[in-house]
Parts: C-alpha cells; sequence; structure tokens
C-alpha cells in the first residue's frame, strides 16, 4: 500500500515540532529517515503510529491513519519505537508470537498462519537460538531483535522502525537491514530512521532528510547524501568510497573544522 502524507504538523508544548511535512511511500521499497537529533524524525513515526495528535492527512491506500481504530491500525502498520522496554517475563518465542494478537485475539489458539510468521520473524532476526530464554534477561542488542521480531510478525503493509540498528553489533546491523529488505521485497512499505550513513546508502532504495521539521530533501541515496547536504544537515564532512555493492560513507570531520585555517 502507498504512504502518502500530506501537510503534516505537529506541534509537542507549543513548540512545531513538524511543519508541513510531504511524503509519497511507494510500496516494494526501504525508505531511510535521516536527519540529525531533533530534527523530527521520531515524532514523524510516532504521528503516523497514532502516538501523537497530528495536523494534515495520513493515508494508507485508502485507509485514512488519523481515522483509524486501534486493532485495525494494528493490522496495518507495525511501529517498532526508538525506546524499547520489555515489561514481562516471557520466554523470547512468547514475545514474538505477541505481535500475532492483531490477528487473532486474546485466548485463540495459534493457526498455522500465525506460526509460520512468528517462525519467520525469528528466522529473520537470528534469534532462533534463544527461543526460550526470558527476554527480560537478554542483552540490549538482544531485546531489540526480539522487539523488532514481534513487529515482523505483525506481518503489516507498513512497518516503522525507528533506529532499529541503534546497538547492535556490525554482523546484527546487516542482518537487520537485509531483513528489512526481504520484508519491502515481499510487497511491504518499510520506513527505517538510521543514523548510520553507510547502512542508509548500502541498504535504502531511497531516503528522506529532515531539517528542523521540515522536509529538507528526498530521493536515491547517492543523489540526496551529497557532500553540500551532509555538510548542511549533520555538519559534518565524509570521506565516500563504493564498492560491488554500493555507497560507502564515513563521516570524518565537522565542517567547521574544515573551515578553519
Amino acid at each position: 500500500m502507498r504512504l502518502i502524507v500530506e501537510a503534516l504538523s505537529v506541534e509537542l508544548g507549543r513548540r512545531k515540532v513538524l511543519d508541513g511535512i510531504g511524503l509519497d511511500l511507494a510500496p516494494g521499497q526501504v525508505i531511510g529517515l535521516l536527519g540529525p537529533n531533533g530534527a523530527g524524525k521520531s515524532t514523524l513515526m510516532r504521528a503516523l503510529a497514532g502516538q501523537v495528535e497530528a495536523h494534515g492527512s495520513m493515508h494508507l491506500g485508502a485507509n485514512d491513519l488519523a481515522a483509524l481504530a486501534p486493532g485495525l491500525r494494528a493490522r496495518l502498520l507495525a511501529y517498532l519505537p526508538q525506546t524499547r522496554t520489555i515489561g514481562w517475563r516471557l520466554t523470547v518465542r512468547d514475545l514474538v508470537t505477541l505481535g500475532r494478537l492483531p490477528w487473532r485475539g486474546f485466548g485463540r489458539r495459534l493457526a498455522e498462519e500465525d506460526r509460520n510468521a512468528i517462525d519467520r520473524a525469528m528466522e529473520m532476526m537470528d534469534i532462533v537460538p534463544l527461543a526460550n530464554r526470558i527476554a527480560t534477561e537478554l542483552s540490549g542488542g538482544e531485546q531489540v531483535r526480539v522487539l523488532t521480531a514481534r513487529a515482523v510478525a505483525q506481518t503489516t503493509p507498513l512497518l516503522i522502525a525507528d533506529e532499529p540498528a541503534s546497538g547492535l553489533d556490525p554482523a546484527h546491523q546487516i542482518t537487520m537491514m537485509q531483513a528489512l529488505r526481504r520484508i519491502a521485497a515481499e510487497g511491504a512499505t518499510v520506513l527505517v530512521s538510521l543514523h548510520d550513513l553507510t547502512l542508509a546508502a548500502r541498504w535504502c532504495d531511497q531516503v528522506v532528510m529532515l531539517k528542523g521539521g521540515s522536509l529538507f530533501a528526498a530521493g536515491k541515496p547517492a543523489h540526496i547524501m551529497s557532500d553540500d547536504r551532509l555538510a548542511e544537515v549533520y555538519g559534518v564532512t565524509a570521506h565516500r568510497a563504493k564498492d560491488g555493492k554500493g555507497l560507502i560513507l564515513t563521516p570524518v570531520d565537522l565542517v567547521e573544522n574544515r573551515q578553519k585555517p
């Protein structure tokens, strides 16, 4: 389903955090949401997920996201917030199983479709060996993968993940991005916020840059993530290189240092 956002604005504590955001995101793509701290990335994701009051329009296909009942929203949109807390002493598999609640409700036995979705999500996030562990006893990075698997198990046409690669070791950062690409290849729209510029450049089909609560640029990573834009949005210079899998971007200095004699 296509995600179309028009003139989206959000005020928090009488301060405008988002101002007139417009997006048109096609299914089958991983879209990287970029921008410095405070740019409005998390607020945009929370607005789409119905977590904050927003003005403007947000449509997923023919569905007005702002008007959806929670149950229907959960069948259309899975949301992994930046702040991740596991509050129950559940096994990893039982926690991932919670992702199927929008489809089966409380107290109903798992159908084969549910079990398949759970198995697939756990395999994608490389947590099958953790299945019988207590989720609250896992490391922070392991908990991120478990909670991401729960969101993946919802099998929604829109997956929103706020900094899912944060805190992961390099191998599992790649595992995470591979999983998101696989989900998109199956027809979903995946919106993911990232601070790692190389992950965004190599794994995202499109990127959206925010600055100061407004849309700064959107398009293909190689075009949008230019030296000038990185300098204006992040205030950094970056070393860039290419290999067979795409662009490599490594921030190396602050722009202000480069300008000094």
